[in-house]
């Protein structure tokens, strides 16, 4: 072997060690414990044990059957930075392990250094396809922590405007899962379809995507004169629509191929792994916030918790479709349920003085200044508050200390929560599901690696 043979080895040798992900990385199996092993072959944790069935484990095999290659995370079909190192026997996926951080901003530490009224503009790009419930879900722990009431109509408005959101969200998802699958029409339609919805958002709070419009206190900005006739259109087109993407996707041979029958999940799985949302009502369980820990005014609203059979890629898709529907059936009660009133609570500590007086009084001129400089200041204590986001459970915990900004702040992820089921949904399947799993289990990595 020639010195400069030696020398390109070496080199190699260190740039893979300086670019290693460290334990997160798949290893061989003779350099991996048992009890990582199991969790790599998507074995479900138990504190009395490794799995859920340690037969159905296949421990024994050699390192010279198998290979281990990269997925991600430069790839398109991973939705984002996510990097999946897969063990491959020929076609067929043996173990997978997931390898997360490549898009990390801190946004929980930059959240406590930034006031209770700029932390909307933090928490809305965490899940950049919802940015209207991750605002909701900071601001009703704010405002627990505050004890404020939201006026009726700030909250009829923002239950309206979160629906409108999983709308939004659930045809990104209808759009790009078509095009995993090889549907690139669906692409199209499911974006042309989102676009409704964004202009709505636009001309209601200036911008289409992290509005920052639900705040402590309600909303930014009232209701846009004619925005019953622009939810009529939204709720009429798309509705009108969801029988199209039947049509074209529920029994077309290729697409129903695969996705029946494919990435099965139990119930008893999916609760000792933690996921929520559309992947565990894929097995059965009827879990919806919405519904088992009502919030906002959901208690007064009309509608179906949709739940799937078998768990498998075809329920995940049957049930975001659905919801899809479910939404445009509650936005159509808020059309004709919203109350009139303030849609932002009159408590001077929380809302700034109106726009009008500022130019009239120094008094309106210093608490707006006040407001907007140091913030207000929330009483010392601890809080968790939890919405249904597309996705799942997303949850918002905030430690307060009395001053103007939060002393901690951990948001409970369902992206992060429900990537712990891509090794158990991964096992057994062939190259190609891997696709469709990643895609059904529908991660976004701004809130994975927030």
């Amino acid at each position: 072997m020639s010195d400069t043979t030696i020398r390109t080895a070496e080199r190699i040798e260190l740039l893979v060690a300086d670019t290693s992900e460290g334990a997160q990385e798949l290893k061989r199996r003779e350099a991996t414990s048992k009890d990582e092993l199991g969790r790599e072959l998507g074995s479900v944790l138990r504190i009395d044990g490794l799995t859920l069935d340690p037969n159905s484990i296949d421990f024994e095999r050699n390192d010279d059957e198998t290979m281990i290659i990269n997925m991600g995370p430069s790839h398109p079909s991973t939705h984002g930075v996510l990097r999946i190192m897969l063990e491959l026997d020929g076609e067929f996926v043996l173990r997978s392990k997931t390898v997360i951080g490549y898009l990390h901003t801190g946004m929980e530490k930059t959240g406590e250094a930034l006031s209770y009224v700029q932390g909307g503009t933090n928490v809305t790009r965490m899940d950049y396809l919802s940015p209207v419930i991750n605002e909701l879900s900071y601001s009703m722990a704010v405002e627990k922590l505050l004890g404020i009431e939201v006026p009726e109509r700030a909250t009829w408005i923002r239950m309206m405007m979160s629906e409108l959101n999983r709308i939004s969200s659930h045809l990104v998802w209808m759009a790009t899962n078509g095009m995993d699958v090889g549907s690139t029409s669906m692409m199209i339609y499911g974006l042309r379809e989102r676009e409704l919805v964004l202009a709505f958002f636009e001309k209601t709070a200036g911008l289409r995507m992290n509005l920052n419009y639900v705040r402590p206190g309600g909303v930014a900005a009232d209701l846009p004169d004619g925005w019953q006739d622009d939810i009529q259109v939204i709720c009429d087109t798309i509705y009108a629509r969801t029988f199209e993407y039947d049509t074209l996707l529920t029994g077309q041979p290729i697409f129903r191929q695969r996705m029946i029958g494919v990435a099965p999940i139990s119930a008893e799985e999916a609760l000792a792994l933690g996921v929520t949302g559309p992947l565990l009502r894929s097995t059965g369980v009827a879990w919806d916030l919405r519904r088992t820990m009502p919030y906002l005014a959901y208690d007064k609203v009309d509608f179906d918790v949709i739940v799937g059979t078998y768990g498998d890629n075809f329920d995940r898709y049957a049930i975001r479709l659905n919801e899809i529907r479910e939404s445009i059936r509650i936005v159509r009660q808020c059309l004709e349920m919203m109350p009139s009133g303030d849609y932002r609570s009159q408590d001077p500590k929380v809302t700034p003085p109106p726009r009008a007086r500022i130019n009239e009084s120094m008094e309106a001129l210093i608490h707006h200044f006040k407001l907007f400089t140091e913030g207000f200041h929330v009483p010392a204590g601890e809080v968790y508050s939890a919405v249904e986001s597309p996705r799942g459970e997303l949850g918002c915990y905030i430690v307060s200390d009395g001053g103007p900004k939060p002393y901690r702040i951990h948001v409970r992820a369902p992206s992060f929560v429900n990537l712990q089921a891509v090794p158990l949904l991964m096992r057994g399947g062939s190259v190609s599901d891997t696709i469709t799993v990643i895609s059904t289990v529908d991660p976004v990595m701004g809130e994975v690696d927030r």
